[in-house]
C-alpha cells in the first residue's frame, strides 16, 4: 500500500508539473479551459473512488461515555480522521503544481489561489458527502447512471454537461470571491455530518423492532455434487444475502460491456488485436476476479470452526471452482452480442473464458491463499482497502493472468495468423483444465501451509 501511495503521488505530481504544456503541445488546446472542462467528471470520479476505498472513522464509543470526555470532542475527532485522509491529499500533488505553472505562466497570483480554494473545498465537501453515500447504494449507483448517460450524451454529441459546468470552475477564477462558496458548501456538509453523527451518538441508537419474514432456501439440487455440495449451498446464501457478495454480482456484469472499449475502435489506442484477448479476458472473467481474489476471505468469520472439522480442502476449493466456471460461462453467453462487431471479437471472450477456466481460475484461488484479508459480512467496510489483500505473491501471480494470454496470442498471430493466435490461447486453457487435479493438489499444498498464518490473520480484529 505505501509502494502504491508513492505512486499516486509521483504521477499526480509528474501530471501536475506536465499537464498543461501536454494539453499545450500535444493537443493544441487552451490548458487551463481543458482542465476546468474535465473537472466535473474529476469531481464525479473521486467520489467513485473514496466510495470504494476511503474508510470511515470507527470509532468504539462504548469505554468513552463513562469519561468526562464531551460527545462534540468524539465526533469532531472521528470526522477530522477523515479530513487528514490520504483520499484528500492526494489531490494537492496536482493541483497544487498545475497552479504553480499557471502563475508561472503569467496568470495573476490571486485568481489562481482563489481557484485552487474553490477546487479544495469541492474536494472537501466530496469527503463528506461520501460519509452520508458511503452507506447508501442507491444514492451512489443513481449517482453513476446518471454520470455514464452524461458520458454517452457528451461521447455521441447529444448533450455536453462540461458546456454548462465550465463557467462555474472558470468563474471561481474570474471572479475570485465566488470561491467563497465551495468553501461555505464545505462548512454546511460538515455540519450535517457533525449533528448526525452527534445525534446518533448513543449505545442504543438506531435500535428498532423490526419484524423481517424468514426464508430458506435448502438447494436440494446440489446434493448431487455430494460432500461438496455443503459449500456450494452456503456460498449461494453468501451471494444473496450480503451486500458485499452481491457487489460482486454487480460488480462481474459491469465487466461484460468492459469489451466496449476494445471491440468498438471507440478508442483509437486500443484497436489492436492484443487487446482484444486482454479484454476478453475481463469480460468473461468478472465474477472470477471479484470473488475469486478474495477466496477464502468470504469464509472469514467462521474459517476457523472449519479448520476444526473434518473438512477436506480439496473439495473447499474444487466448489469454488464451479461456482467461478458457471459464472464465466454465463458470462460468455451473455456477450454473444459482440459478435455484432465482428467475430474476432467474439472469439476473443470465448478464448479469454476458455483461458480463465483452465488457468486464471487456479491463478486466482492460488494467489487467495496469500491474501489474509477478513471481511466483515455485517458492515460496509471495504476490503479492497486493506493491506493485507496487496502483497508481493498476489501481484507476481497477476502476470499470468493478464500478460500471458497477451504473449501467447502474440507468439501465434505473427506466425501464423491471428486464428493461430486465437487457437493458441484456447489450447492453454485446455491444458490447464486436463492438469486440473494436479494443480488442485498443489493449491491444496498452499492452503494447508499457509494455514496458521491466515487463522491468526482472521482473529485481527480490523
Amino acid at each position: 500500500m505505501a509502494f502504491f501511495a508513492l505512486w499516486m503521488i509521483a504521477s499526480f505530481s509528474i501530471l501536475g508539473f506536465g499537464a498543461y504544456y501536454m494539453i499545450e503541445d500535444g493537443l493544441k488546446m487552451e490548458p487551463f479551459q481543458v482542465v476546468n472542462q474535465a473537472l466535473i467528471y474529476y469531481m464525479v470520479f473521486d467520489l467513485v473512488f473514496r466510495y470504494f476505498l476511503q474508510k470511515m472513522p470507527v470509532i468504539n464509543i462504548k469505554p468513552l461515555m463513562y469519561l468526562p470526555i464531551e460527545r462534540t470532542k468524539i465526533v469532531n475527532f472521528a470526522i477530522g480522521k477523515t479530513m487528514i485522509s490520504f483520499f484528500n491529499v492526494l489531490h494537492a500533488f496536482f493541483f497544487i503544481p498545475f497552479s504553480i505553472v499557471l502563475i508561472i505562466e503569467g496568470f495573476p497570483v490571486l485568481q489562481v489561489l482563489a481557484w485552487y480554494a474553490a477546487i479544495l473545498g469541492l474536494i472537501y465537501c466530496n469527503n463528506f458527502i461520501n460519509i452520508f453515500v458511503n452507506n447508501k447504494d442507491i444514492v451512489f449507483f443513481g449517482v453513476v447512471a446518471v454520470i455514464l448517460v452524461m458520458i454517452g450524451l457528451q461521447y455521441y454529441g447529444v448533450f455536453d454537461v462540461t458546456q454548462y459546468t465550465y463557467p462555474i470552475f472558470k468563474g471561481f477564477y474570474a471572479v475570485p470571491y465566488l470561491a467563497i462558496i465551495p468553501i461555505i458548501l464545505a462548512v454546511v456538509f460538515y455540519k450535517m455530518a457533525f449533528s448526525y453523527f452527534k445525534k446518533n451518538l448513543y449505545l442504543d441508537a438506531g435500535l428498532s423492532i423490526k419484524h423481517d419474514v424468514a426464508e430458506t432456501q435448502d438447494y436440494s439440487w446440489l446434493n448431487r455434487f455430494g460432500s461438496m455440495s455443503t459449500f456450494l449451498k452456503n456460498d449461494l446464501k453468501l451471494l444473496r444475502r450480503n451486500k458485499r457478495s452481491k457487489m460482486t454480482i454487480f460488480m462481474s456484469f459491469l465487466f461484460i460491456f468492459y469489451g466496449l472499449l476494445f471491440f468498438t475502435g471507440s478508442i483509437e489506442s486500443y484497436d489492436g488485436p492484443f487487446w482484444r484477448i486482454f479484454a476478453g479476458i475481463f469480460v468473461s472473467g468478472g465474477f472470477l476476479f471479484t470473488f475469486g481474489q478474495f477466496v477464502p476471505s468470504w469464509d472469514s468469520a467462521y474459517y476457523p470452526l472449519m479448520m476444526s472439522q473434518n473438512i477436506r480442502y480439496k473439495e473447499y476449493i474444487a466448489s469454488k471452482w464451479y461456482l467461478m466456471v458457471i459464472a464465466t460461462i454465463i458470462s460468455t453467453i451473455i456477450s454473444v452480442f459482440y459478435l455484432y462487431w465482428g467475430w474476432q471479437a467474439y472469439a476473443a471472450v470465448v478464448v479469454g473464458a476458455i483461458y480463465n477456466i483452465g488457468v486464471n481460475s487456479h491463478l486466482v484461488l492460488w494467489g487467495g491463499a496469500y491474501i489474509k484479508t477478513p471481511i466483515d459480512l455485517t458492515t460496509s467496510k471495504k476490503a479492497f482497502g486493506d493491506k493485507q489483500a496487496f502483497n508481493t505473491k498476489t501481484l507476481l501471480l497477476t502476470v499470468p493472468k493478464l500478460l500471458l494470454p497477451m504473449a501467447i496470442y502474440a507468439a501465434g498471430h505473427y506466425t501464423l495468423g491471428e486464428g493461430f493466435g486465437f487457437a493458441l490461447v484456447a489450447i492453454s486453457g485446455l491444458g490447464g483444465f486436463l492438469f486440473k487435479n494436479k494443480v488442485f493438489n498443489i493449491i491444496e499444498k498452499v492452503y494447508k501451509s499457509e494455514k496458521y498464518k491466515t487463522l491468526a490473520a482472521y482473529k485481527q480484529n480490523n
